[in-house]
């Protein structure tokens, strides 16, 4: 009989429990209020992709500006170099020979 709780004991860890119960439907609630719609996830998820998606167009279109520009840096300026020095490196090797 002495491990027997009294019922004061009883109703006192009744009452803790109970608090402790409100306090987690209270948290539950608070998270549930913080829960975003699913539409509005919905409508961000489709803008993030819109926008992904742009990023992407954009980023191919720099990568093929970058191709065009090394193709008119060899065509216009290496390719001419090449055609001024390459004789004039000959005559010198040749003259050098002779």
């Amino acid at each position: 009989m002495v491990d027997e709780p009294t019922l004061g004991e009883v109703v006192r860890r009744f009452e803790d429990r109970f608090a402790d119960v409100r306090e987690d439907i209270q948290q539950l609630g608070h998270r549930m209020d913080e829960k975003v719609d699913q539409r509005i996830y919905d409508l961000r998820h489709e803008a993030l992709s819109a926008r992904v998606g742009t990023l992407e167009t954009l980023r191919e279109k720099e990568s093929e500006k970058l191709v065009a520009t090394r193709r008119w840096l060899i065509g216009a300026v290496v390719v001419p170099l090449i055609g001024v020095l390459l004789p004039v490196i000959l005559l010198l090797t040749r003259g050098a020979g002779s």
